[in-house]
């Protein structure tokens, strides 16, 4: 069942809507359908995320919208369009496409890659050497990378050029399956942060496809939870699925571990951080002592930073014994979380670093506060948990 009416066709961003209507896929002479009378609209400028089990029909229905499968019944509007009316080629070339596998051209350069499919749009070579240095700063690679091969670079450097390459012609529409299903967890992460923060500034309406609900929680500000037989169990976003799940099937697909699962509809900015008794290289220990006593500070250990009050480190019981604050810390800086960094990530970030707590720097590099262990559970097993996390529900992505 579709969420709420969508009004308006385009964005701002020039994203367009997408809407469903009873689209269905047969193969063959076969009586079940892959997808079943798919009925799903998505807003322009929005991330919706088809997730489910191995055999749901979530791919092929992802696929249905630039018509690379074509659909048996019904139809699927872009921006209002029948995609039923365009040309199926130039419908493809217009909807951006990521997949899990990249597929760059390995006898091109990575610019020659991204310049590709505005090439076969005619466009002249002024404005697509122009589009293709925009993408390559957009997504974070060094302008010199440009002139070199797809095997000459990472495979999460290679997943950002596929991801550059279908925004290259600016579509309406970017198709997203498994994107990131085969890169290591690590880089994972990196890269779904970095198109997170990406999707901020471009705004596109985006179809992503995933069997993980942990990345569908985190990525999508609607989620379609998809069953056996190509039939959508719910249509809502992360937070309502998590809170009420729709049926059983639900339920179990989204997992017990539903509280934590909440994590990753938040971010640091998001939760009241703890104060920190900030130290300066060769300031005074007893004006430092004389922090730790204030009411307000929470954290046992002061936090050396720089005169730009960037964090350098813990001081230790040792260091207060000295005179003055040395310029070496006992203690390293450990994790060292950002404020725009996702609940649930800050939060494997301090266990793997077997810390209670990590400082949190600003977009400048700055101490923001501190974020602990403490913190996040009485978050989870506060009564106010629930109201504060329907209060995120659209959250901006960055």
């Amino acid at each position: 069942m579709p969420s709420e009416e969508v009004t308006d066709e385009r964005s701002n961003s020039g994203a367009s809507a997408v809407r469903y209507e009873g689209a269905t896929k047969r193969y063959g002479d076969s009586s079940v359908a892959a997808v079943d009378a798919l009925t799903l609209e998505i807003p322009a400028g929005e991330i919706c995320v088809l997730v489910g089990p191995s055999g749901c029909g979530k791919t092929t229905a992802m696929r249905m919208v630039n018509r690379t499968v074509e659909m048996s019944e019904g139809d699927i509007l872009i921006g209002g369009e029948s995609v039923r009316d365009r040309d199926a080629a130039r419908l493809r070339r217009e909807i951006g496409y990521v997949i899990q596998q990249i597929g760059l051209f390995p006898h091109r350069t990575i610019a020659q890659n991204i310049a590709a499919v505005p090439q076969l749009l005619g466009w002249k070579k002024e404005r697509t050497e122009a589009r293709t240095a925009e993408l390559i700063e957009l997504i974070g690679l060094d302008p010199e990378l440009g002139g070199r091969y797809p095997a000459q670079l990472s495979g999460g450097q290679q997943q950002r050029v596929g991801v550059a390459r279908a925004l290259a012609a600016d579509p309406l529409v970017m198709l997203m399956d498994e994107p990131f299903g085969a890169i290591d967890p690590i880089n994972r992460e990196r890269l779904q942060n970095e198109f997170l923060r990406l999707q901020a500034e471009i705004g596109k309406t985006v179809l992503f496809v995933t069997h993980d609900i942990d990345e569908a929680i985190k990525m999508g500000d609607r989620i379609a939870v998809m069953r056996e037989g190509g039939k959508v169990a719910q249509y809502a976003t992360p937070a309502e699925i998590l809170m009420d799940p729709a049926d059983e099937f639900v339920e179990d697909f989204v997992g017990a571990d539903r509280a934590l699962k909440r994590l990753a509809l938040m971010r640091v900015a998001d939760i009241d951080l703890w104060k920190a008794p900030l130290a300066y290289v060769g300031q005074p220990t007893a004006e430092v002592r004389a922090k730790l006593a204030s009411p307000d500070v929470e954290v046992p250990y002061p936090l050396l930073v720089d005169s730009e009050r960037r964090p350098l480190g813990w001081l230790s019981e040792r260091d207060l014994r000295a005179d003055v604050v040395p310029s070496r810390p006992d203690s390293p800086l450990g994790p060292l979380l950002d404020r725009d960094d996702v609940m649930r990530d800050a939060l494997a970030d301090l266990l793997q670093g077997e810390a209670q707590y990590a400082a949190v720097a600003d977009h400048q590099g700055r101490i923001a506060g501190v974020l602990s262990v403490e913190i996040i559970s009485e978050f989870l097993g506060s009564p106010e948990a629930k109201t504060e996390e329907h209060g995120a529900v659209e959250r901006p992505h960055g």
